[in-house]
């Protein structure tokens, strides 16, 4: 990318500015470069070292336990996440290839299981409603789940199987997006700060500060991609973006022999399982750790705190789910920060009270982040724009539109 100026000097302009390193923001950077594009992005600390690094990885196209919870989850909502699972199975099957690095992408099927009636219930309307929608998804008996994984308890009685679902590697997908972007023309500027965002005339203005001094930087279009900090982004362009803060637990075990080829989820239980390339087991599922709070207001630079028994209660599901791993070693548990919406869907499309500011953020950003990526870049291309708005309607920020018709520009 050409700059018109030195650090520190006046300003530079872009077509595209992309605020957040993570999974999405540097898929989306490499997107908008390929296309021809002068990208920059900005990184307050490194790429992938939020959200996108610290979850577990899990790649869970089948429609999530959260959404099961809620009255009518096997309604519209789910119907079109699982739209979007759909292409990301495709968009994740070809992305070792398409980058051409080793990602640890590993698509071997997962099973969501059952230990009763009631729950067996949820499984099948859950698995016809997924079929319905073009996800290939099985209901089978325990007897047939531990043919499959003989790793499984006898006390599971039923599972939804999905033949495309899995795992990758955290901490290499967003280095891997950045790596591309760069080579493709875009700038990454890691340890650099947003501190101003506001519309100015036919363009946006961000003031910048990094290692080498402070910037300015003229836009065409914005990218939020800040994870949990993308509410305070778009508040500095003067609108509410309601994501809230929440602290997550997972863990990993020592290395054991490869046995666990599978993503193991439970449909009542907070439960997710996956076995890593080197062997760790890795447990998460959704149980909670506590956020950091100064003057009652969440501080998003301090890890979230381990609360013990969300740990003990998440060892407990995973032991009586796979009886295995009760025979070994813990060797670290870790907390992570992400950002969840009041509907639980994630956000991602276009302001329509700020044309030209986009977001992508918030739930099934890992599983869905390539897909999410893609879209909202073919958004800003104004390329193939009808069929992006149509598969990302679920996710717009156009639903919560009510917030910010008295903010404008």
């Amino acid at each position: 990318m050409k700059r018109s100026c030195r650090w520190g000097a006046l300003r530079t302009k872009v077509d595209a500015l992309i605020v957040g390193g993570g999974l999405i923001g540097c898929a989306a950077a490499w997107h908008l470069a390929l296309a021809g594009m002068e990208v920059m992005l900005v990184e307050q600390a490194s790429t992938g070292s939020g959200a996108s690094g610290q979850n577990a990885g899990s790649l869970h196209f089948q429609i999530e336990r959260r959404f099961l919870e809620r009255k009518g989850g096997l309604g519209l909502e789910g119907e079109q996440t699982a739209t979007l699972s759909r292409i990301a199975i495709d968009d994740w099957s070809t992305l070792e290839d398409r980058l051409g690095v080793s990602l640890h992408v590993h698509m071997n099927g997962g099973l969501m299981v059952a230990e009763n009636a009631d729950q067996v219930a949820i499984l099948k309307a859950k698995a016809d409603r997924e079929r319905a929608m073009g996800l290939s998804v099985e209901t089978i008996d325990g007897a047939e789940a531990r043919r499959r994984a003989p790793y499984l308890s006898e006390g599971i009685v039923a599972a939804n199987f999905m033949a495309a679902e899995g795992h990758a590697d955290t901490r290499k997908i967003a280095p891997a997006f950045a790596t591309a972007a760069t080579a493709a023309g875009a700038e990454i500027q890691i340890r650099t700060r947003l501190t101003k965002l506001e519309w100015q005339g036919a363009s946006f203005r961000a003031e910048i500060i990094g290692s080498e001094g402070a910037f300015t930087v003229g836009a065409k279009k914005v990218l939020v991609a800040a994870g949990v900090w993308s509410a305070r982004i778009a508040a500095m362009a003067n609108l509410h973006l309601p994501l809230f803060p929440v602290g997550l637990t997972m863990s990993a075990s020592e290395r054991t022999p490869h046995f666990l080829p599978h993503l193991v989820q439970h449909v009542a239980q907070r439960l997710s399982m996956k076995q890593t390339e080197a062997g760790n087991i890795l447990i998460g599922g959704g149980w909670p750790s506590r956020l950091h709070r100064v003057d009652g207001i969440f501080d998003l630079s301090r890890p979230a705190e381990l609360i013990i028994q969300s740990l003990r209660n998440n060892l407990s599901v995973a032991t009586k789910t796979v009886p295995r791993v009760a025979d070994l070693n813990l060797i670290r548990t870790w907390t992570g920060v992400t950002a969840v919406t009041p509907d639980q869907l994630p956000i991602a499309g276009e302001f329509p009270t700020m044309p030209g500011l986009f977001c992508a953020a918030g739930g099934s950003a890992f599983t869905l982040g390539p897909t999410f990526a893609r879209l909202v870049a073919d958004q800003m291309l104004e390329r193939e724009r009808d069929e992006a708005d149509r598969l990302l309607a679920v996710a717009s920020p156009a639903r919560f539109d009510s917030l910010n018709g008295f903010m404008g520009r």
